[in-house]
């Protein structure tokens, strides 16, 4: 315990206030598509131009601005709990902004921000008119060098005081039964506002991997302690990964398997394995010469011991192959192609989804749900099961349908929870739940502060409630963790016996 008696200007705890970043401005909307022009597409030709995707650099430079709070600012609490500096974290914004076109296009990976002040790290990427064509990975882990983690050890956050009362936000009482929103109170080590990363839970630890600001691209990785949401930069050693963005991360036992992605008009096809027990990055050999083509905005789930990867776009065109990665022995893993990207048409025995990007997919048994995303002019509605035994697609047909992408799609019992997104118009902070037993979608009341309308986030489970980590509205970039607490709806997890029927 501090001593009371200490003079305030003499406090040994000092904090830096990081206030959040907001871009100067953004890029017109120009029309997507799957191949990385060194020109934007001309708006005179449409009156209603489809956006590009989001880039880490279509928006222009943002300043860091920080102050010093002086020692008497802080509270007793924070005094006493630490001696040692803290840093608090980043808020995400609030405030209301105008509809945001949606940025449909999966393959066009190139930004239209010009700064000069890019990161250190990495220098402003060339456009390049065909990602196949793109440097390999030899070439770019030569390029950025040795990986410097971005947090600054030593600063961490104090455990964040009790919130006054009288300063809590005006929301409606929420029934025991309800569902509810919260702000984590989050405390560690300082991380950056992503988008595009991975966010993927082993036992009680968050791994966030990843993903890019307005600006850069990373290849950091973040622990976030689901029990006391306290953050953590671990020391990582081995053949750490380039920078990316929008490629998967899955768990295998104690092990992460990350695959793909991409970093501006480069794709990748390249598999790294981070053993969580000790931090070290492989990139093990992989048996065989046959392996998907390079990509990004996939989708990856496991299923007894192989990973299954659908879609993404590859720098020139959305994909709707299905691959699977055998993952029976991390050191041997071999790839096979289990559905071609063969085009069919409706009514066939090999009928198949349209090819997308930035969809969501879950694995129950043995069926995969696919569900949204987007093919760069397009954002879909439709919900598609693959059985990964019979090798067969089925369409859902469902009355009422949502169109998302950049959403976040997690299992919880019979039920799967949609969360965010953009619906073709503008970002959406709704709470979807589409029934796995009757394939009929249920809108619910969420009371709490709900966040703002985000995609591109992260979302996990873990004792009764979902962790959302991150996002993007259009025009900022998040740093905050949201949670949503299930309550009577956290004991949906106990339905683990149904059958989905298509």
């Amino acid at each position: 315990m501090a001593d009371s008696g200490r003079s305030s200007d003499k406090s040994p705890l000092k904090t830096r206030v990081v206030r959040p970043q907001r871009p100067v401005g953004a890029p017109t909307a120009a029309r997507p598509s799957f191949v990385d022009d060194d020109s934007d597409d001309d708006e005179s030709s449409d009156p209603t131009p489809l956006p590009r995707s989001h880039t880490p650099g279509h928006l222009a430079s943002k300043s860091i601005q920080a102050n010093r709070r002086k020692p008497s600012d802080l509270s007793i609490r924070q005094r006493s709990q630490s001696t040692s500096q803290s840093a608090s974290q980043p808020p995400a914004s609030s405030a209301s902004r105008p509809a945001t076109k949606p940025p449909l296009s999966i393959a066009n990976g190139v930004g239209d921000g010009s700064s000069d002040d890019r990161h250190a790290r990495r220098p402003t990427a060339m456009r390049s008119t065909s990602a196949i064509a793109s440097r390999t990975t030899a070439q770019v882990a030569a390029r950025y060098g040795s990986h410097t983690p971005r947090a600054v050890r030593g600063e961490y956050t104090a455990y964040p005081p009790l919130p006054d009362p009288r300063t809590a936000p005006d929301v409606p009482v929420a029934p025991a039964s309800g569902m509810y929103w919260s702000k984590a109170p989050v405390s560690g080590a300082p991380h950056t506002c992503l988008r595009a990363h991975t966010t993927t839970i082993t036992g009680s630890n968050v791994y966030v991997f990843g993903g890019c600001d307005s600006r850069t691209c990373f290849n950091d990785l973040y622990v976030l302690d689901a029990d006391s949401f306290h953050w953590s930069v671990p020391h990582v050693v081995g053949d750490i990964p380039v920078p990316l963005r929008a490629m998967t991360c899955t768990a295998v036992g104690k092990k992460l398997i990350v695959f793909g992605g991409g970093d501006g008009p480069e794709y990748y096809n390249d598999v790294y394995v981070l053993d969580t027990t000790n931090f070290r990055w492989s990139k093990p050999r992989i048996i065989g010469d046959k392996m998907p083509s390079k990509r990004r905005a996939h989708t990856a789930c496991l299923y007894k011991n192989g990973i299954y990867v659908f879609g993404g776009g590859d720098g020139v065109r959305a994909l709707n192959d299905i691959w699977r990665l055998d993952v029976t022995d991390v050191n041997k893993m071999s790839w096979r192609l289990v559905s071609s990207p063969d085009k069919t048409t409706p009514g066939a025995k090999d009928y198949r989804p349209k090819a997308r990007g930035y969809h969501t997919a879950n694995m129950v048994g043995s069926k995969l749900i696919i569900f949204g995303g987007s093919d760069g002019g397009e954002c879909f509605d439709d919900v598609w099961v693959y059985d990964v035994e019979t090798h067969v697609w089925r369409a859902v047909p469902i009355p009422v349908a949502f169109r998302r992408l950049s959403h976040t799609a997690t299992i919880v019992g019979s039920y799967l929870f949609v969360i965010g997104g953009h619906d073709g118009n503008e970002y959406s902070n709704d709470v979807l739940l589409l029934n796995l037993v009757t394939m009929t979608w249920d809108k619910r009341r969420v009371y709490g502060k709900a966040p703002s309308g985000r995609g591109y986030h992260g979302t996990a489970l873990y004792d009764s409630r979902l962790i959302v980590i991150g996002g993007f509205d259009g025009s900022e970039v998040f740093g905050d963790v949201m949670l949503l607490e299930l309550a009577v709806h956290a004991y949906y997890s106990q339905i683990s016996h149904f059958t989905i029927e298509v």
